[in-house]
């Protein structure tokens, strides 16, 4: 069939030809940015899942909805090496200039803006580290203490008081938030407390590994009762098939039953896998309908795409002892795993190979379901992992 034609599309937050299964999370997004542009509470929400479940593309399509409704939108992606600061003043001064021009501002804007430059100078961002220029008057005692904890809560009540005061809402939105550092996160948190106590019209939605609840818990103790955390899962079979079936029909294409529980089966129902396969197997395919035949021959691309582009990347970021580690862990099986038979597979002591656990936790590859526990937060990892020994066996 004609790969131009080809409707799925396997890549890091990319939106699918269909998004299934997220409606509910979608419309919980929604209604909290409504409420929050009218004036009413709109709850934050981070949402918790393993890699390759689609958080990224619902924060993109949230994104896209605030957008296209008039909201301020402030888009992060937390990163190891980048500080929150650097990654908030760049965007903050934009919805702040974007504010300031709506005729129902007042002062309000350029004393946020002010807000923000105490902001960055107190906390010792340069100019050439976000790249722009502070060109407006500082506000003297505001958010200039340097001390982030207190300075995030005050210039997030600047920006949503301008934002009030301009008819407008401000959302900001937080992808991979388990990197940031413990004091950002819990200054984040104080700072969305804070505009919550005063009413302003500020959303936060976020994404992360499931690491990112007992990080925000251990923040702050009433972050349970701001935030929701739902739980991004892998898709349903009915879903699985209509991620897959409803695009191909568009382009007159049919996925046989059979076909479809194969790639459900393959894959456990975790979008990225499903979009990979569906991709693979409509390039092999030579004609419509695909039936199992062509899942078949489809099997070695499909895994190989797998290996090269989801899964060697991440091992190849780890070092030689913690990939025996993930190794042992995989020797196991499916996870989760007690975190004292993993060490016994590894032929350490648990105290010996903890700081190592810890590491991979927070390279974002593992996480603990429950005290002592231990899993991959990449689906299938194991299944690559012994794909791996295998090859270098031979």
């Amino acid at each position: 069939m004609d790969e131009a034609d080809n409707p799925f599309v396997p890549g890091a937050g990319t939106p699918p030809p269909l998004l299934v299964g997220r409606d509910k999370l979608v419309h919980t997004a929604e209604i909290a940015l409504s409420r929050a542009k009218n004036g009413r509470h709109g709850k934050s929400f981070v949402a918790v899942g393993l890699r390759g479940v689609g958080k990224t593309v619902v924060l993109n399509k949230v994104r896209r909805h605030a957008e296209d409704n008039g909201f301020q939108v402030v888009y992060i992606e937390a990163q190891a090496e980048e500080s929150l600061v650097a990654l908030l003043a760049p965007q903050l001064r934009s919805i702040l200039i974007n504010i300031n021009r709506l005729s129902a501002a007042g002062d309000l804007a350029d004393k946020a803006l002010g807000s923000l430059r105490n902001f960055a100078n107190a906390l010792k961002i340069s100019i050439g580290e976000i790249g722009i220029e502070f060109d407006f008057a500082s506000v003297a005692g505001q958010a200039d203490s340097g001390n982030l904890a207190n300075d995030l809560p005050e210039l997030f009540v600047a920006v949503g008081k301008a934002a009030a005061e301009a008819n407008t809402a401000v959302v900001i939105l937080v992808d991979e938030i388990q990197y940031l550092p413990d004091p950002e996160i819990s200054a984040l948190v104080m700072a969305i407390h804070r505009v919550n106590q005063y009413g302003l019209p500020t959303v936060m939605i976020g994404a992360g590994l499931p690491q990112i609840l007992g990080k925000m818990g251990d923040a702050k103790s009433y972050a349970e009762r701001l935030f929701d955390f739902p739980r991004v899962e892998a898709l349903s079979r009915e879903n699985s098939h209509k991620a897959i079936a409803e695009p191909a029909r568009e382009q007159d294409v049919v996925f046989l039953e059979p076909a479809l529980d194969a790639i459900f089966a393959l894959t456990e129902g975790y979008p990225y896998f499903l979009q990979e396969w569906a991709f693979v197997a409509w390039n092999a395919a030579e004609q419509s309908p695909i039936g199992l035949d062509v899942i078949d021959a489809a099997k070695p691309e499909a895994i190989r795409r797998l290996d090269e582009s989801f899964f060697r990347v991440r091992l190849e970021r780890m070092t030689p002892r913690e990939r025996q580690y993930m190794l042992a862990m995989a020797q196991l099986g499916p996870g989760p795993h007690a975190s004292g038979d993993i060490a016994k597979q590894f032929g350490a002591s648990v105290q010996s190979v903890a700081p190592t656990r810890s590491n991979l936790i927070g390279k974002g590859m593992l996480y603990s379901p429950s005290h002592g526990s231990t899993d991959f937060t990449v689906p299938l990892f194991d299944e690559f992992l012994r794909r791996e020994m295998a090859d270098a066996d031979k």
